[in-house]
This record gives C-alpha cells, structure tokens and sequence, in this order.
C-alpha cells in the first residue's frame, strides 16, 4: 500500500523505477518492443520513425531524424529534427493531429554544457515542424536527462516524463529528479507546460 500511494501521479514506468517492487526480468524481444513503441507511430495513416545517427566521435556529436516510411499512401521522406553533443535520448508519440517527437541534447561541445530536451510537433504531411519547445532547468543550471512521450486518452495532451537534476520554473510536487511535463492540447495551441516534480 505504501507503495501505490508513492507511485500516485506517475507514469507507470516512473513510478516503477521509484518505489514499486523490482520489476520481473524482461526477455529482448520485450525490451525491443517496448523501445519501438518509443520511437515509433502512426499519424493520418502514415508511419514514422525516429532515430539518431553518430556523425563524430571526437567529439561526441549526433544528428536526430524523423522518418515517414513510404506505403500506399504514404511517400517517404526524412527531416532533421536537431544535433547533440551527447547521446540524445528520443521519443515519439503519434495520432491523427500530428507527431510529438523528444530528444534530450547538449548543444554544446563542452562537456559542461547543459543537457536539455527539445519537444517539437511534426505535421505528419509536409514533415514542416508546428511547435518546437525546449524543456530547460531554472538557468539552466542542472540537466534534463530524458523526455519520453505519451499522449493521453484524450489524444490531446501531451506528458513529456524523464530524470533531471534541477528544478523547473514553477514547479510542484516534491522536488526530486523525476518530473513530468505535461502540455495541455498540445497539437492545437501554445499552451507552456506544466511540471510536477516527484
């Protein structure tokens, strides 16, 4: 009981790794499945992907695209997104009012540049970005870590979910590293977040 009255506000995933019991050893084929339905979706009847491609070593430097793949009635075609100086962390989430897609990134080759995570709206036709918002630590003083996607019931608000370590501007809860950013119709305003901190 203790337990679920901790995970209250979370996302299950969250609230897992929190304060639930250890999870039950998952086997690759879970674990692959689980990490497609992170980067994959499908929006007006097209599917889309997104991934990073290593572009350097020294330093460390990434390129992030979205791909639509082609089909019937779908033709293919890829946009960058954005670069990191770090391993981007990406997301996706996806229905017919557009694609959400996340990556967390360090826009600079210092390695004590801090980490942030791009959230931007896609239109799943012209691959043209709609909305394009950065989740940032007060300034910036601290590392958005991840940012993993998730539409609600309503399909239209957006929760952005991950690690950081530092506060967002105006956020509530208890003040941990685990928060969540949750956009309210997203796909159709400019509304900012909101973040509870847990």
């Amino acid at each position: 009981m203790q337990g679920f009255k901790c995970a209250v506000g979370m996302l299950a995933v969250l609230s897992l790794s929190a304060c639930g019991p250890e999870a039950e050893p998952q086997d690759s084929q879970t674990l692959a499945a689980q990490s497609q339905r992170l980067t994959t979706g499908t929006s007006q009847g097209c599917s889309f992907t997104i991934s990073s491609t290593v572009l350097s070593m020294s330093p460390p430097y990434y390129r992030v695209d979205l791909t639509r793949a082609a089909s019937a009635t779908c033709t293919a075609d890829t946009v960058t997104l954005g670069y990191s100086y770090t391993t981007p962390v990406i997301s996706l989430a996806a229905n017919d009012l557009g694609v959400a897609v996340s990556f967390a990134y360090r826009g600079s080759p210092s390695p004590a540049g801090n980490i942030q995570c791009k959230v931007k709206h896609v239109a799943p036709d012209t691959l043209s970005t709609v909305r394009d918002t950065d989740l940032v630590v007060n300034f910036g003083a601290g590392n958005v870590n991840s940012c993993s996607l998730s539409i609600s019931g309503d399909g239209t608000t957006l929760t952005a979910s991950g690690t950081k370590t530092g506060p967002f501007p105006g956020q509530t809860g208890t003040g941990g590293s685990y928060y969540i950013a949750t956009y309210a119709n997203f796909f159709t305003s400019t509304t900012p977040p909101t973040y509870v901190s847990i």
